[in-house]
């Protein structure tokens, strides 16, 4: 037989490795005729009006509690026997083992005992006990995993399913897909910690290539929106009657252009701001809250960052009883240094977590005990998470655990997810998710699920791509709704 000369050879290879790319573009092509994507409608008059979904939603709205500086998982919520039993002892299996900073010491014990909670079992730590006695509500993910081990990207990919910057945050993905039924308050609005914003700052909440109006609207109870008050020479008579004579006048201009969608648009902005100068102060004034309502989420305590905490939660409850679609409730700020004020626990995690537990427990447990008993879970989904987990081991030479994204937990809990739950498993020493192992990519579709949208057809066409919440990954995780 005649040895194929290298020309035929490289001629023939090129052939077949072109026909494989045309199949699989051709593959590509099939599945996309199959499930085309939905782009919303969004109208420039009113771009944040009510949009119906894709299906029946179980939720109508959604409050994300986002924990800065990546939490420890096996000190809080992923119990391990087997820290316990090899505390002091090498990883077995994993020799030397560099991670985000270096190189890795012992496993080390979980720092803070679990204790079984509710009539679940649930075990959780000593260290966020509150949360805790919620167990029997939760839905546990124990078998996250994130696709950077940096917290800027992994931050990103959190809220945005992109490590890189320039995507929009989930939330604005919702209200692009959803609109608002809450006519005078933002549609997004995103709550930083007192402290100061997490590490990609208003990545968090942006909107990127989706319209402007997308984009949350970023303050907290000790820095509400600016510019709302009314000057005080002007009555509140005048005030209204200007806003008519104004509305009158752009209505008068718009039938002139009709075609202007900008102009629409930014009247309708406009008309927003305006009616937000009422309600948004409002939200924000605690004063007819009953003096049992301060006391369960600490409001008035001594301990300032904690009080302010607590007065977030509290606006994010009235935000949500007020229609709001998409709260990000931030714990946690870059501001003052690594683990000073986050969850960030490289060097001294006994010292400082002790102090961000004061600040996130009572407070978070607080807004889950008025939600439910105010029937808001009946309509929001709850989502807990951090950017990524910690190692089961010390880092060498110091007190903390390194960055873990190899397997962590995140948590869900009301409309439409199982209570008393738990998915997915790390392994025995919570090092890497081994059992049901899920993605960011996977809680956004499950999220979107929830609200009653297709995470594979919600897109919007942009720079010659469909984009999507998920990029082209992610599965609606059934597992864990109710």
């Amino acid at each position: 037989m005649e040895t194929p000369s290298r020309r035929l050879f490289l001629g023939q290879a090129a052939s077949g490795l072109t026909g494989v790319a045309l199949a699989s573009l051709f593959a590509d092509e099939s599945r996309a005729a199959k499930v085309p994507p939905i782009r919303p409608v969004v109208k420039p008059e009113a771009p944040l009006a009510p949009r119906p979904p894709h299906f029946a939603p179980k939720a109508k709205q959604v409050l994300v509690i986002f924990c800065s500086g990546a939490i420890s998982h096996v000190d809080t919520f992923d119990y391990k026997p087997a820290l316990v039993k090899y505390d002091g002892k090498p990883m077995p299996g994993n020799d030397n083992l560099v991670t985000f900073q270096g190189e890795n010491g012992n496993l080390v014990a979980p720092i803070w005992k679990f204790r079984p909670r509710g009539k679940s079992g649930k075990l959780t730590s000593d260290l966020l006990p509150k949360i805790g006695e919620h167990a029997d509500d939760i839905c546990f993910w124990h078998g996250m995993t994130a696709k950077s081990n940096t917290h800027g990207p992994a931050e990103n990919q959190m809220s945005t399913g992109f490590t890189l910057d320039g995507f929009p945050g989930m939330g604005a993905w919702v209200t692009y897909a959803l609109g608002t039924e809450c006519a005078d308050l933002p549609a997004f609005v995103a709550i930083p910690d007192p402290r100061g914003v997490p590490q990609v700052g208003p990545n968090h909440w942006n909107s990127a290539f989706l319209p402007a109006v997308f984009q949350g609207t970023a303050f907290n109870a000790d820095k509400p929106i600016a510019n709302l008050t009314r000057p005080k020479a002007l009555s509140v008579d005048a005030d209204l009657a200007t806003r008519r004579f104004l509305k009158a006048l752009n209505e008068r201009h718009l039938a002139t252009r009709p075609q202007e969608s900008e102009l629409a648009a930014r009247i309708a902005a406009y008309e927003l701001a305006g009616r937000m100068q009422l309600e948004a102060a409002e939200v924000a004034d605690f004063s007819q809250e009953s003096a049992a309502t301060r006391t369960l989420y600490g409001l008035d305590d001594r301990n300032a960052n904690k009080a302010g905490f607590a007065r977030n939660c509290l606006l994010a409850r009235r935000l949500l009883e007020r229609g709001v679609r998409f709260v990000q409730l931030f714990n946690g700020s870059y501001a003052m240094g690594e683990g000073v004020g986050n969850w960030d626990g490289h060097k001294k995690i006994a010292d400082q977590y002790p102090g961000h537990a004061e600040i996130l427990d009572q407070p978070c447990a607080a807004l889950l005990t008025d939600l439910k008993r105010r029937g808001l879970l009946n309509d929001t989904l709850v989502v807990w998470v951090t950017e990524f987990g910690r190692m089961p081991t010390f880092q060498k030479g110091a007190n903390g655990r390194d960055h873990n994204p190899s397997g962590f937990t995140a948590w869900m809990t009301g409309a439409g997810v199982k209570p008393g739950f738990s998915y997915g498993a790390t392994d025995e020493f919570g090092y890497r998710a081994v059992e049901n192992v899920t993605t960011i990519y996977d809680l956004h579709a499950t999220i979107l699920h929830l609200v009653g949208l297709d995470h594979q057809r919600l897109s919007v066409y942009h720079n010659g791509i469909e984009r999507r919440l998920t990029d082209v990954h992610g599965r609606v995780v059934r597992e864990v709704l109710s």
